[in-house]
This record gives C-alpha cells, sequence and structure tokens, in this order.
C-alpha cells in the first residue's frame, strides 16, 4: 500500500470506493452518487482543500481522505480543518484508516491547522469507532439534522487537537 496525494487520475478509483458506501447507505451523509467530474470537484480540486491522500493498492484505490478548511466567513472555526474519509468495503481492517490519518496529520501540521473537525452521522457505527481509535473526542452534537432525503439524523462532532 502506497499513500500519496490524490490526482485527477485517481477520480474513477474514488468513485469505485464511494458510491458503494453511498449505495448501501447508512454511514456517509452524501445520498447521491458520484460521477468522476463530481468527484474532481469535491475531493481533488475545490478551493478549500488542503489535502486528499489515497491509498493506492497496486494501481486499484482502496480507500482516501479529504482535508479541508471551513468556510471562511465562520470565525469560529479559523485554525480548524474538516476532515472526511472513506475506505472501500473490499479494503476495510488492512489499516488503510490509520495509513491515511498519519498522512493528513502530517499535512494538517505543515499547513499550521491547531484543530481537525470529523462531523459524523450518529448512526455510523463504524465511523464513530475509526475516528475514537484516531484519538477524536467528542465536543457537539448537532440534533435532527436532515438527509438529502428529509431523513433526520444526528450528527456527532469529534475533534483532535494537533
Amino acid at each position: 500500500m502506497m499513500i500519496r496525494q490524490a490526482t485527477s487520475a485517481d477520480a474513477q478509483g474514488m468513485v469505485d470506493v464511494l458510491n458503494p458506501i453511498i449505495a448501501k447507505g447508512g454511514t456517509t451523509a452524501h445520498q447521491t452518487l458520484f460521477d468522476v467530474d463530481g468527484m474532481r470537484q469535491h475531493y481533488i480540486s475545490r478551493p478549500a482543500l488542503i489535502c486528499t491522500h489515497v491509498a493506492d493498492m497496486d494501481g486499484i484505490i482502496g480507500g482516501f481522505q479529504m482535508l479541508a478548511r471551513p468556510d471562511p466567513g465562520d470565525a469560529a472555526m479559523q485554525g480548524w480543518a474538516i476532515i472526511a474519509s472513506f475506505v472501500s468495503g473490499d479494503h476495510a481492517g488492512k489499516g488503510i484508516g490509520r495509513a491515511l490519518f498519519a498522512a493528513t496529520k502530517t499535512k494538517a501540521l505543515s499547513e499550521g491547522i491547531a484543530t481537525i473537525d470529523a462531523t459524523i452521522r450518529a448512526d455510523n457505527d463504524s465511523g464513530l469507532r475509526y475516528y475514537a481509535a484516531m484519538g477524536f473526542v467528542d465536543f457537539d452534537r448537532l440534533i435532527d439534522v436532515p438527509l438529502r432525503d428529509g431523513t433526520r439524523v444526528d450528527r456527532i462532532r469529534k475533534r483532535f487537537d494537533l
């Protein structure tokens, strides 16, 4: 496994990781499947992007993790970054998440980020366990946040102080 910065050429592999997670439901706030262009815009070239790392498993993307700056108008979030992590079901339990976070944490430190925010659906047990294992701690709960389809789900906000 090689952890590296995502490139435009990784978009299809990243779609192949994320779309089955979206289709299965219950672990991501995303409800609309991504195409290659949408993946590039949201996870590879968005203006607020700090980094997106991929886990390259001999040419197959096994997972990816994005770190981005919050809305610049949100003064309370200055010095913070927002994280999103996805690992293919075919590659779960192989240390991808831990390896991705090591690279993301290094980049966050080099960018002067003080705190990383992970906001996770309260019903996403695996995501909550993952971020807790990485050292994130709960600091807030958002109640009844509507998903695109109208379903209301609480979100747990976890933080990692660098």
